[in-house]
This record gives C-alpha cells, structure tokens and sequence, in this order.
C-alpha cells in the first residue's frame, strides 16, 4: 500500500508559532502522516507521523476560534477554520490515530519474535485459510436462501392442490341432478410428504466488523460507528452500537470504492430519496475483497481506487501457485536438509538452501494445509448440494407455472 496516497484533506489555517500568525492552507491525512501545506507558497509547514502524536483535542484560541490541537513529541500544532467543520476533522483524525496505534502495538509485538520464511509462509496460508473460511460462510448462507425457497415451492404446490380440488367441485357440484358425482362422497385427500424442516436457524456469522467514519447525506455529519459485514448483507451501526441501518445483500445497488480506505453504499429507490452512507476507515483494506467477493456485480472501483485493485489483484494470479509451490519446496527443505529447497542453479543456489523451516513449523504448515483441504471439500460438498437444489427449484417453478396457467383457463371458463 502506498503510504504517500492521501485519504482525505480539508481547508483551514494553522498557526505559525516562529511568525506569530496565521497561515491559510490544507490540512492532509495520509494512512501514516498528517501534513499541511500553505496555500500562498505551497511550503509544507507540518509533517509529522500519527504514532509520533499524543493527544488531538479540540480547544478555543484567544476564547474566540475552536480550533483543533494536535499534540506531537511536545509540540502542540494549533488549526482552526476548519471546513466543513471541526468535529469531522476531529472525528476522523482521531480514528486513524487510534487505529494506527493499535497496529502499532500489533506490528511491535510480532517484531519481538524472529522472522523467517516458514513464518511468512504460515501467514500466507492462514490468509488463504480465513479468505475460504468467509467464503465458506457466504455460500452457507445462500445454501439457506435455497432452503427457504424450496419450502415456498412445496407450501405453493401444496395450495395448487387445493385450487385443484376446489375447481374440480365447482365445475361438477354434487347437487346438480347431471352429475358423475351425485352418489359418490368426496375422497379425503392424503396428507402430502412433505421435507422435514431443519433446525431452526443458528445465529448468523460475522464476517468483518470494523470501526468507521459515518458520513450520511451531507459531509457535515461524519460521526464515528461501526461497519458489520454479514453473510446476507451489512449492518451500520453508531458508537454505541445502535443500528442506524441494515442493507439486505439483494437491496444493495451500488457500491463505490472511492479509495482503499473509502467507499459508498448505496440503496435506490422510486419516488423517494436513495439511502446512502459514505465510510472511511483505516481497516477498509480488510473490508473491500470481503465486499468484492460478496456484491461482485455491484461493486465498483472510482480512479482514485483503480491503482490499489490492480496492484491487489496483479499478484493474485499466480498467488495460488506460488503459495503450494513454496510449500511443496519449503517442506521438503524441512524434509531433507541436504537437499535445495527450490531448483534454482547459479549464485542464487546457496540462498535457496538456507530458505528451509524448523520442525515446528513444517508440523504448523501441514495442519494449515490440512485444515484447507478439508475446507475445499466441504466446499464442494456445498456447491453440488447447491446446484441438485437449483435444479429441483427450476423444475418446481415450471410444475408451478404449468397448474397456474391450467387453473387460470378453468376458472375462466367457469366465469
């Protein structure tokens, strides 16, 4: 990811403490620094790192601008006039900092511990394990939506069965003296077979929850929340964790991936206004493949964004391939010490063969690889239980198609 791509900027005036005055010019936010640059010179006056910062509070100066401090290594940066106002600068500047923190302290505890190959390895596979894991979730997921519509299809077919019976009275009521049914009584009908019904349905998984900047329809009123990421759908929540609002994954109709750390979701409507919520969030790396996997035919990657897709998905290709590959010849150095772990030849051969893993994490490494190919049959699995039920669903709805239109010619004849 590249550091340098700024995530958000706003006008305003800093204070130049060396002038004593102040200075117009904007304020910048990039995933690792907060920078502000004069409007007149174009002098970068502040450059800073967010894990260098303090405190960030939001005070008044000479008790007549609210102004927004920022504490760095002992130095207190003052900026005021802040568009479109002080509590959204201050809103989002404190998520990142916060965020950044925490990955900080993430980032200072795995450096604590040697790194190695067989480490970076490990990391690789548990990301491909979590990636099939939600994979997993959502084709479960839609594997309920099927459910649910085969017991529509069986509760319609059972109605049909009814209309047919109640038709086939009125065409030849039993009182009419003409009629083949004058003697007989009607046959009882047998209770249809119908699926048992399976367990009632467990609490649905949470794919990715993150805290987020809310911004909804004016950006005055970007607040802080939290953004829940669901098998069926996504969840918006605010601080407290009260549920401002839920799109269902089918209501979803767009959603805009303005840059790695922000996006727009987006539900329309016919005669009244869209509903619509703008997120930024420092995780929102993590949330856009989940979102891509999810709402493939609604997502949508703005210019801003185009450079993360392409440098995200560019090594994707072959990301598969190289990840057993490196497996296959990681473990066989573990394996056999005398032997290459790779088949490179020439002054690159002594450093493939110092590439090797330690016992324990080759015993690691099988059982991730374990647990994925378990995971990868399962899928399976999944997906041919999924496709016997489209195709017993199709032909449901053509069985159902073919008696409504029958029943609809009897009924007009009988009007």
């Amino acid at each position: 990811m590249n550091e340098d791509i700024r995530i958000h900027s706003w006008p305003c005036s800093y204070y130049l403490d060396t002038s004593k005055q102040w200075i117009p010019g904007k304020l910048s936010l990039t995933p690792t620094s907060i920078r502000f640059t004069a409007d007149k010179t174009g002098e970068l006056l502040v450059d800073f790192h967010l894990s260098g910062i303090s405190e960030i509070k939001k005070e008044s100066s000479h008790l007549i601008f609210s102004s927004l401090t920022v504490l760095e290594k002992g130095t207190k940066h003052w900026f005021s006039s802040l568009h479109p106002n002080r509590n959204v600068v201050f809103n989002i500047l404190e998520h990142f900092w916060r965020e950044q923190l925490v990955s900080s302290q993430e980032a200072g505890a795995g450096a604590a511990s040697e790194s190695s190959k067989g480490r970076e390895l490990t990391g690789m596979l548990e990301g491909s394990q979590k990636r099939l894991e939600d994979t997993a979730k959502v084709l479960h997921s839609q594997g309920e939506q099927f459910d649910n519509i085969m017991r529509g299809l069986h509760k319609i077919e059972g109605d049909m069965d009814v209309a047919d019976r109640l038709l086939t009275e009125l065409e030849s009521p039993s009182w009419w003296p003409f009629s083949t049914k004058l003697w007989k009584t009607p046959v009882e009908a047998k209770p249809k077979e119908t699926p048992a019904a399976p367990d009632a349905r467990s609490q649905e998984g949470i794919l990715l929850r993150i805290p987020v900047i809310i911004t909804h329809r004016t950006d005055s009123s970007a607040k802080p929340g939290k953004l829940t990421v669901l098998p069926s759908g996504l969840e918006i929540q605010d601080c407290n964790s009260q549920l401002l609002h839920r799109f269902e994954a089918r209501d979803v109709d767009d959603i805009w991936v303005h840059t790695p750390y922000e996006i727009s979701v987006r539900q329309r409507f016919i005669g009244k206004p869209d509903t619509s919520f703008r997120l930024l969030a420092a995780r929102m790396p993590e949330a856009i493949p989940i979102l891509e996997m999810q709402f493939s035919k609604k997502i949508q990657f703005l210019e801003d964004a185009l450079g993360f897709a392409g440098a995200r998905k560019s090594p994707q290709a072959d990301l598969g391939t190289s990840i057993w590959q490196a497996a296959t010849g990681f473990l066989g150095a573990a394996m056999n010490p005398g032997s290459p772990a790779g088949s490179a030849e020439g002054p690159d051969k002594e450093q493939v063969q110092l590439q090797k893993v330690s016992q324990e994490e080759a015993k690691e490494l099988r059982q991730i690889l374990k647990k994925l190919k378990g995971l990868a049959l399962e899928t399976e699995a999944e997906l041919e239980r999924q496709d016997e039920a489209l195709d017993s669903i199709g032909s449901s709805v053509d069985r159902a198609t073919l008696t409504i239109e029958r029943q609809n010619r009897r009924m007009r004849k009988l009007t």
